[in-house]
């Protein structure tokens, strides 16, 4: 076989442009996706175009508008109520497996992952929040040794992204997010594995209550 470039292939960077605009709010639930503007407005074919598209939608951040193209899939409770069952189930894996880890590594890596928290919410920013969210959680994955974590994830945690953007931007709280990641990193750190998958079972049955009750009420004050 011939060997490889390196360079993302014009797919893969139509598809990480794409991703972001999804997970950032740019684009979001509902808004229409035509193969020709979106090719257009990137400078590529839309042969590139309708294969990130496919595997968007195979992710379901996508789904079909029949010949008209594709929209921006919703955000809704069902899809959080699914999402985040998975997400208790990688968390508690990877916090157990953390706590496992060497003791230095875990504890410099999850200093620098709170630390990264705490600027992000001095700073107040969506974007930086949202960030720093995620880089604690997948630090906690990296720190499992487990290296099919990340990828097995991967799909999990787009769609976590995307809820993130939309619900801090009309008010989701932020300060009871980061208390409990200092006592999942706390956990890990002293080795508890036991207690450590404990408090990210915890995290993400929390998150996902307060995502859900957040989103009845924004229906409701809207209807």
């Amino acid at each position: 076989m011939e060997p490889l470039s390196g360079r993302k292939s014009l797919t893969d960077e139509v598809h990480d442009r794409l991703v972001d605009a999804l997970c950032s709010g740019a684009l979001p639930p509902g808004t229409p996706l035509r193969q020709e503007a979106i090719a257009e407005e990137l400078n590529v074919s839309r042969q590139p175009v309708l294969q990130a598209l496919g595997l968007l939608r195979r992710d379901g951040l996508v789904e079909p508008m029949g010949r008209r193209g594709y929209r921006v899939a919703p955000v809704d409770h069902e899809l959080v109520r699914h999402v985040y069952d998975l997400r208790e189930a990688f968390d508690g894996l990877a916090a157990r497996l953390a706590a496992e880890a060497k003791a230095s590594d875990r504890e410099s890596a999850l200093r620098a992952a709170i630390e990264q928290g705490r600027h992000a919410l001095g700073s107040g920013d969506t974007a930086e929040l949202v960030a720093a969210d995620v880089a604690f959680h997948q630090t906690i994955y990296r720190l499992s040794g487990n290296p099919l974590l990340p990828e097995a994830s991967s799909a999990v945690w787009l769609q976590i992204r995307r809820v993130m953007h939309a619900y801090i931007q009309i008010g989701y709280p932020r300060d009871p997010i980061w208390t409990e990641h200092q006592a999942i990193a706390d956990a890990i750190c002293v080795g508890d594995g036991t207690r450590a998958q404990i408090l990210a079972v915890e995290h993400s049955r929390n998150a996902k209550n307060r995502l859900i009750s957040n989103m009845k009420d924004t229906n409701h004050q809207t209807n």
